[in-house]
């Protein structure tokens, strides 16, 4: 065994070569609370629906009755996914330009996506009956790109609200989809106006509920051998030795089959150095000297699913995003929301293909890149950082670059552009007389006129814009002496 489960030999794991090259995936929150598809906070409908006083409880009883007559569990049989088709998922992921992809394998709600021995809720016996996280790993492999699964499950002790009296939350029957009762003096201290979310326990998982989380995670890393486990932040909830566990098993299995593997992580649930840490729907202001990634979704991140009423963001956006990402150090991975039956939204499929578009003309600028001195320059200024920072909507222009850089070929990504057809990249200060070789832009080809002024490097661009959204130039560099 070459990784014992303690922190200080989880540590020395390298993030893998093809990770780093990657930059960019794509993975599907889907399941029973892709039925309701009702905002906010969508994949939570479970979790609002016995609250009174929430939005959801409203909803649900208006549309579906009050929740001790119709229950989460009764969602089931309406997940039908009769139209899913995991080659068609994999072949759009592609096409996005997404290098490593996959689906949440449970989330919160405690419903598998897999044929698993440890659970009889799941997809493969309930709902679409399919082996939902065996079917992408098949297709997703043979689109050439590595393969993920989201893990989401520790946060089931907390998601449902045992102290709802008189619903399936309190029937025996359901104990192993909705969790043993507890925390039920909660029933007393809900707020009287609506104060949410309200967390549904202050106790610690059990050793039963800890031990099931581990042998699904390792159920999942043997029948599957992902490349890539993502954690939500659940994962905190676990004890430490269950999480140090997790990690060498995964390693150390990973080490035997040849394979470089990656954990992500949120907030401080793992020690520095033990993983990728993950910024929920959010980024840095910065160069970070450690690796990161942002998880964001195609719509205003309501839902994390399908919603009947979702509010889709718009290509450009997205693709300024990855952009900023890439030359801060990060990568990003990018949700979709499957219909119940299965399908993708097209207002989903327009944004995955216009990606995939732009990344045709400009995947050198990042795939295989790193960052360099800089991350960019231009007026536009996150204000706030983090987690959660997405909210700030900032407007890009022609003085927004951002770099990225592969061998002697640096590339700057104009976000806007200029209207007299000349770029101004005022970094290139750093640069010696004589250490441009030649100027093109990514889609063009041809070499442009440049001189260097007092002002900074001047680019003349080219007559016609090669791409949408933004665009790049290759400034091929040699040694000054």
């Amino acid at each position: 065994m070459k990784y014992e489960a303690s922190w200080n030999s989880l540590k020395t794991h390298q993030t893998p070569s093809w990770f780093q090259k990657a930059k960019f995936g794509i993975y599907t929150h889907w399941g029973i609370y892709s039925v309701p598809a009702c905002r906010p906070n969508g994949s939570w409908y479970g979790f609002y629906m016995y609250q009174k006083g929430s939005p959801q409880y409203d909803y649900h009883t208006k549309t579906y009755g009050d929740p001790s007559v119709y229950g989460y569990k009764d969602f089931i049989p309406a997940f039908t996914g009769e139209k899913f088709n995991a080659r068609e998922w994999a072949e759009l992921f592609a096409k996005a330009g997404a290098k490593f992809a996959g689906p949440v394998g449970e989330h919160h709600d405690g419903f598998s996506m897999w044929d698993t021995g440890l659970n009889r809720w799941n997809s493969a016996e309930m709902g679409p009956k399919a082996d939902v996280v065996a079917e992408m790993e098949r297709e997703i492999r043979a689109q050439g790109m590595k393969y993920m699964v989201a893990l989401h499950h520790a946060e089931n002790w907390r998601f449902f609200p045992h102290w709802a009296e008189g619903t399936d939350l309190s029937d025996p029957e359901y104990f192993d989809l909705y969790g043993t009762p507890h925390d039920l003096d909660w029933k007393d201290g809900i707020p009287d106006k609506g104060e949410w979310p309200i967390w549904n326990a202050q106790t610690l998982p059990d050793k039963a509920f800890c031990d099931k989380w581990l042998a699904k995670c390792k159920e999942i890393i043997d029948r599957f051998s992902p490349d890539m486990l993502w954690f939500d932040f659940g994962l905190g909830f676990m004890p430490e030795t269950y999480r140090e566990e997790m990690l060498a098993y995964y390693y150390n299995k990973s080490e035997e089959q040849g394979r470089e593997v990656v954990i992500t992580y949120k907030y401080q649930d793992l020690p520095v150095g033990n993983g990728v840490i993950d910024l929920e729907l959010g980024r840095f202001d910065r160069m970070m000297y450690h690796e990161w990634i942002t998880d964001t979704t195609v719509d205003d991140g309501e839902g994390w699913c399908y919603l009947f009423d979702a509010e889709y963001k718009q290509p450009e956006e997205l693709v300024h995003y990855l952009i900023d990402n890439v030359s801060k150090n990060g990568y990003l991975l990018l949700n979709v929301g499957p219909k119940p039956n299965g399908e993708i939204p097209e207002e989903a499929r327009h944004i995955l293909l216009e990606m995939g578009k732009w990344l045709e003309v400009n995947g050198d600028a990042i795939y295989d890149t790193t960052p360099w001195m800089t991350f960019g320059e231009g007026p536009a200024k996150m204000e706030k950082a983090g987690m959660f920072s997405e909210g700030e909507k900032l407007q890009y222009g022609p003085e927004d670059i951002r770099f990225t850089v592969n061998g002697n070929m640096l590339y700057a990504a104009l976000l806007g552009w200029p209207q007299d057809g000349k770029a101004v990249i005022r970094s290139a200060a750093r640069f010696y007389p004589g250490e441009i070789e030649e100027i093109t832009m990514l889609g063009d080809g041809k070499p442009l006129q440049w001189s260097c002024t007092d002002e900074g490097l001047v680019v003349n661009l080219p007559d016609q814009k090669p791409c949408d959204y933004a665009w790049v130039l290759e400034i091929a560099r040699k040694s000054p002496f």
